[in-house]
């Protein structure tokens, strides 16, 4: 798996080797261009190596991993790896910038060496010696590491073995040991016998581990009688489309040698016709387990005609882009066990002799917390509870306390690791540096999409793919990674896009084995007062209980470093590390008590992340104008009033967060503050995310410089400004996400702007008369992609749904004192997809009606301060998807017609009442 770190080494020497990087090293060491030349087609060997081992790393698979002598080459690859990689980051930063070349050295002669040609010359000669030692491993490779051209011990061959071993298990599973899956089955039983004549295709989809196979042959054991003819399959990821249909045809004709002798000795041409013409006339029944590709699907089904004799098809997969190939609205989707089945299963797999396999008393406590550690995942429990069966008490503990070092080392749980192994090895190796990195935060993380995107791009995972930005790349792997079961998605926003996603423990624990095995990074908990141990180059810091204090070796590699515990009392650790990883690329700090950041910060020139979200900070130093190579500056939350000059020369900066809060809630008009940016704001012209600027004369005359910019909030407008702010927002095509607030409320804003890509507009200040009306942005023709609208102290006198009512595709509408007028009606056919739906501080309305048919989709409806509201809103009953309906801030009068209110009986409401 140094596949990985091989990657991203290359990647680099890509970059240091682009036209762009050697023009500006040639201008710059002119007088030594031949040692110039000379050192890039060193650079561009040592490149060309790489990538051929990389390639042959791509085919090896995970039984490698116990070969004791290929792990001890793999170790030296990625040493030498790791060495390139600091050689090119050396190289970039000596080439990069304006650095001192003036004489520094005094040598014997009197003759005194630039310090640039010192560092060069050094440079060189580290590369030479690493293309000397690619040649001298590539040779050991060869005498002494078993290669792969083996065709007993081929990888492809290996791999089948496994995944069919695994399917095996499944299929013979007793009907004993599914629990929990009655409605899947019922489900699934249904669709197999729905007496509809159309070919239909059925798709199971899971993570590995879940029980799709199981299920599959337990339906298809009770079911096949009911077809002509049916046939199993498994399929994995590497299979042979004609041992496949040779296969089924074998299944097919069980009973015909002549046929069985024939297929034997078939091309894949006179399969296919075989098969096609066998089935054509047939009802039949056909599994296809463990399908990973829509490739494979395709090819396999060309085969499969659809002959309206009422013939099924089921695919048991764990990818989401093959379930999606499923007929409509064939895809039974396969969750964790809840808690008490997961109980269920494991005391029938521990306690097999006891009649009603109940636990005993006195292993109650250590079984629940087992059970939970398993996560809901059967398979997990079948073997744990295997394992525990006729155990004494004392063994019950010691699983328990190292279930984990059980899951990754015992031998009885191979099964469970090729679970993982089986979706890590075929992953792109983009995806592989993804999903490891994930495993470095604690169990249960939640994940946050923009934020893990900035991390995943800081860190170099993304590629360039055609005009897609480097953050919408991340997010396109991300995606993937869910699709494949790999990650879970957690939670939406109210217009579908990915919000929060989280990874599963058992997976995680597998994961950060191969990844604390592959030096890709650790993770650190002050447990137990441990000492800090570190041989990878990330190390994310979960709770520590007090301040890092003893020495670390190895803290010259560093690259990333994540606190992850915002109750530290201190932090000491960071002048250390700005000191000693100068090649660290990540410091996310944020929530930590740090008050001052050294000087020494502007020597991490191979910083891309820098994270300081609510700390104590109040002055970045000035050398920060020297981090040439940053990409997000997060200083939200932080005390600092006032950046330094030198910030706009940070010519690569994508993400700015400045913003300050001085009041928790935002129903004020002033609660947040932006940042005053120095002269030279127009030089930013990389920044997608500008969070925020505090409008000025000077920053709101370069804003529309910013063409990417795809998040954008202002403070502190005046209205005047607004015609200068409409001409800058015209120019960025990109923007998705704009809010703008106004320095008190009796200034009007009025924002004559077309953006089509607009999703996302929060207003917080006096509207224009006739703005909802006049306005593009509010049209439905240039508002036809806003989903989330946020209007605060508007002050409007007229109704404004009629005209928001344009807004089709609205899902989330939130007003805070944005009207003065006494009623508000939606009426039939409004808002069609609105989810959320808040009213706040409307101090004047009286009569809130809902009629049929209106916001047909609403989930959410919080009625917050509506002090003038004397009956519960007519047609609410009509609400019928609602999950959440709050009346906050109320009188005792109002609670008291609420729970009189017949309209809300057997509806679940909350309220609070007002101070």
């Amino acid at each position: 798996m140094a596949e990985i770190v091989i990657l991203l080494t290359i990647k680099k020497i890509g970059s240091a080797l682009a036209s762009g990087a050697a023009d500006q090293a040639s201008a710059q060491f002119a007088k030594y261009g031949t040692r110039l030349i000379e050192l890039q087609g060193s650079m561009g060997r040592v490149a060309r190596e790489l990538r051929v081992i990389h390639d042959v790393l791509c085919q090896m698979d995970i039984r490698n991993q116990n070969n004791q002598v290929y792990e001890g080459w793999l170790e030296e690859v990625r040493k030498v790896a790791h060495v390139m990689e600091d050689m090119v980051d050396e190289y970039l930063y000596l080439v990069g910038g304006k650095h001192d070349i003036g004489c520094c050295f005094y040598m014997k002669k009197g003759f005194r060496k630039p310090r640039s040609l010192l560092s060069l010359k050094r440079i060189a000669f580290k590369v030479k010696e690493i293309e000397k030692d690619l040649t001298h491993l590539s040779e050991t490779k060869k005498r002494w590491v078993c290669m792969i051209n083996n065709e007993d011990t081929s990888s492809s061959s290996y791999i089948v073995k496994r995944s069919q071993d695994l399917a095996n298990i499944s299929r013979s599973l007793d009907e004993e040991d599914l629990v929990g899956v009655d409605k899947n089955r019922e489900k699934l039983e249904q669709w197999l016998a729905d007496g509809d004549l159309e070919h239909s295709v059925i798709a199971l989809l899971g993570m590995g581990g879940l029980g799709k196979t199981a299920l599959a042959a337990n339906v298809y054991r009770k079911e096949r009688a009911k077809f002509q003819c049916h046939a199993w399959v498994s399929i994995s990821q590497t299979y042979s489309r004609e041992d496949v249909f040779r296969h089924i045809i074998k299944e097919l004709f069980k009973d015909k040698v002549s046929a069985l002798f024939n297929a034997a000795a078939m091309d894949i041409t006179s399969l296919e016709e075989t098969l096609k013409g066998y089935l054509e006339q047939k009802k039949y029944l056909i599994i296809l387990d463990d399908v990973w590709t829509p490739e494979a699907f395709d090819d396999l089904c060309r085969v499969l005609i659809h002959n309206d004799k009422g013939s099924k098809l089921i695919i048991t997969t764990r990818e989401g882009n093959v379930a999606a190939l499923a007929s409509r609205g064939h895809v039974l989707t396969l969750e964790a066990l809840p808690e008490d089945k997961a109980w269920d299963l494991f005391c029938k797999k521990a306690f097999p002799r006891d009649i009603n396999h109940e636990c005993p008393a006195q292993l109650n406590p250590l079984c629940g917390e087992i059970v939970s550690k398993c996560k809901g995942l059967p398979l997990v429990i079948v073997l744990v509870g295997g394992l525990l069966r006729e155990k004494t008490i004392e063994e019950w503990r010691r699983i328990n306390v190292q279930l984990s070092w059980e899951l990754i080392n015992n031998s009885r749980f191979d099964h469970i690791r090729n679970v993982l192994h089986l979706s890590y090895i075929y992953l792109p190796t983009q995806l592989k540096s993804c999903f490891l990195y994930c495993s470095l935060f604690p169990e249960d993380y939640i994940f946050k999409r923009k934020q893990l995107v900035r991390l995943w791009t800081a860190e170099g995972f993304s590629e360039e793919r055609g005009e897609s930005t480097l953050e919408e790349v991340a997010e396109g792997y991300l995606k993937e990674l869910i699709d494949r079961n790999l990650l879970q998605l957690f939670k939406r926003n109210s217009f579908g896009r990915m919000k929060k996603f989280r990874m599963h423990d058992i997976l995680r624990e597998l994961a950060l084995d191969l990844c604390q095995k592959d030096c890709f990074g650790v993770t650190y908990e002050d447990k137990y007062g441990e000492s800090l141990q570190m041989d990878g180059r990330r190390l994310v810091l979960h709770k520590l209980q007090r301040d890092i204090q003893q020495p670390i070796s190895s803290i010259h590699r560093f690259r990333t470093v994540i606190t992850l515990d915002d109750s530290m009392p201190s932090f000491t650790l960071l002048p250390l590390l700005c000191n000693k990883s100068r090649y660290m690329a990540v410091l996310e700090l944020s929530g930590l008590p740090i008050k001052k950041i050294p000087d020494a910060i502007g020597d991490l020139f191979n910083l891309r992340h820098l994270g300081l979200r609510n700390s104590e900070v109040k002055m970045l130093p000035k050398t920060v104008e020297k981090l040439s190579n940053l990409l997000t500056l997060d200083l939200h939350g932080c005390d600092i009033q006032e950046l330094p000059s030198g910030i706009v020369k940070l010519k690569k900066l994508r993400h700015l967060f400045v913003e300050n809060f001085f009041y928790v809630d935002r129903r004020e008009i002033q609660c947040c503050t932006g940042m005053r940016i120095p002269n030279g704001l127009g030089n930013l012209t990389h920044l997608q995310t500008l969070q925020a600027l505090e409008a000025q004369d000077e920053s709101i005359r370069h804003l529309g410089e910013l063409r990417q910019l795809r998040s954008l909030r202002l403070w502190n407008v005046k209205g005047i400004y607004c015609g200068r702010i409409s001409e800058s927002l015209i120019r960025m095509q990109y923007l998705s996400y704009l809010d703008v607030n106004a320095c008190d409320e009796n200034e009007v804003l009025l924002l004559n702007v077309l953006n089509p890509d607009l999703q996302k507009l929060c207003l917080t200040g006096r509207l224009a008369e006739g703005a909802l009306d006049e306005s593009p942005i509010f049209q439905a023709f240039g508002g036809q992609n806003l989903c989330s609208l946020a209007l605060s102290w508007s002050h409007l006198r007229e109704d404004p749904l009629p005209s928001l009512s344009r807004l089709s595709n609205l899902t989330r509408l939130q007003f805070t004192r944005a009207y003065n007028g006494q009623q508000l009606a939606f009426l039939t056919g409004w808002f069609p997809k609105l989810k959320i739906l808040s009213l706040r501080d409307l101090t004047n309305l009286s009569r809130l009606e809902i009629q049929q048919g209106a916001t047909a989709s609403l989930e959410k409806l919080a009625l917050v301060n509506l002090n003038s509201m004397t009956e519960v809103p007519p047609g609410i009953e009509f609400l019928t998807p609602l999950r959440f309906l709050g009346f906050l801030e109320i009188t005792g009068d109002f609670l008291m017609l609420l729970r009189q209110c017949s309209a809300i009986q057997g509806t679940q409401w909350q309220y609070s009442l007002r101070d």
